[in-house]
């Protein structure tokens, strides 16, 4: 197990860029608040918003933890390698023609399940698993994945990440509803996709480089 900070910082990192894409949750925050004309409204939506997005990071966490319980490391890094890789080819290829979409009356639960379902659809959980390989699972399946405490660990890993994602998603909500409006979207905003299928990518390269 690595006692080096540079898998949290990690973490946190990719927290950030998950939280800065409008499509994990903030552009949906600061349109429910529009419709509604509630400030209070933009804050109470972070709140589904990171819980969809943690559940859903840790439902891959979940299986890959399992998986290592079966499994050699190495032999788990290479079934996420090509999961990234493919996700990214999905995601290129078709992922604008399935659009998860919840309209803007949705309650807190319904706002909590289409958070699960984006983050799931353009596979969070699964960008983080070159990060959180090395720091969860061990050398050997079961006994050093046990003896090593890896369910913590884990834990610890979605926390830190959904609190980074929380924190810019919360920073980036604020300034649009705020200062800037929807408006800008149309002449200032940089596309993330392009940004988020290279992150799957890499990520699935760096695992099979490993």
């Amino acid at each position: 197990m690595s006692s080096s900070l540079s898998p949290w910082l990690a973490l946190a990192g990719l927290g950030a860029f998950h939280g800065l894409n409008p499509a994990m949750g903030w552009l949906f925050a600061v349109a429910l608040g529009l419709h509604r004309r509630s400030r209070g409204i933009v804050w109470l939506a972070l709140i589904p918003i990171a819980l969809g997005h943690a559940l859903s990071v840790a439902a891959v966490v979940l299986l890959m933890l399992g998986l290592g319980t079966l499994v050699e490391t190495r032999h788990v890094e290479i079934v996420a390698a090509l999961l990234l890789i493919g996700w990214a080819a999905y995601h290129w290829r078709f992922a604008h023609r399935h659009r998860v979409r919840v309209g803007m009356t949705a309650g807190l639960a319904g706002l909590g399940l289409w958070s699960f379902l984006m983050a799931t659809a353009h596979g969070a959980g699964l960008m983080l698993l070159p990060v959180l390989i090395p720091i969860c699972l061990a050398a050997a399946p079961a006994q050093g994945l046990v003896s090593a405490g890896s369910l913590p660990i884990s834990l610890a890993a979605i926390g830190i990440h959904t609190l980074a994602m929380l924190a810019v998603t919360a920073a980036v909500s604020s300034a649009v509803y705020e200062i800037f409006g929807l408006a800008f979207l149309r002449r200032g905003w940089v596309n993330l996709d392009l940004a988020w299928i290279a992150a799957l990518v890499v990520a699935g390269f760096f695992l099979i480089a490993a």
